[in-house]
């Protein structure tokens, strides 16, 4: 179990504090939703969680098979739906890892990826748009 407190700061903002590292992080809702948009809206954390998580388990799993995965970088994006009721719709993701990695080692890093904790927590609905390429160099 995981503990969070968290605060409501005014102006549409929040603060929450991970309680065992003490790390704090602030919300704002976003201009398209009656938001100032300084920060990371919710349902940008949410976006930015899946991507990271399925980092997070392909670089669990390239530890684990003796693979670096250094210089590794993703962009992503998120696009909320234009009907009621207000909701993620899709979110399109592109990884780039190491150039070298064998067919069989990609496979398992996809997969690993594909598989993490957050992907399996998100409605099915939601549109995940997830691409693959392998043009890092010199990791």
């Amino acid at each position: 179990m995981v503990t969070f407190r968290g605060w409501y700061r005014g102006a549409k903002r929040c603060e929450v504090e991970h309680i065992d590292s003490t790390s704090r992080l602030m919300t704002a809702a976003p201009k398209d939703n009656n938001g100032d948009g300084s920060t990371f809206s919710p349902t940008d954390l949410c976006t930015t969680s899946l991507i990271t998580c399925m980092m997070t388990v392909m670089g669990i799993v390239a530890d684990r098979n003796g693979l670096d995965l250094t210089g590794s970088w993703y962009s992503f994006e998120k696009t909320m739906s234009a009907d009621s009721p207000r909701r993620i719709a899709v979110i399109a993701a592109d990884f780039h890892l190491p150039a070298h990695l064998l067919s069989d080692q990609r496979q398992l890093l996809e997969g690993a990826a594909l598989n993490c904790p957050v992907y399996h927590s998100l409605h099915s609905d939601i549109e995940k748009r997830i691409s693959f390429g392998y043009d890092v160099a010199g990791v």
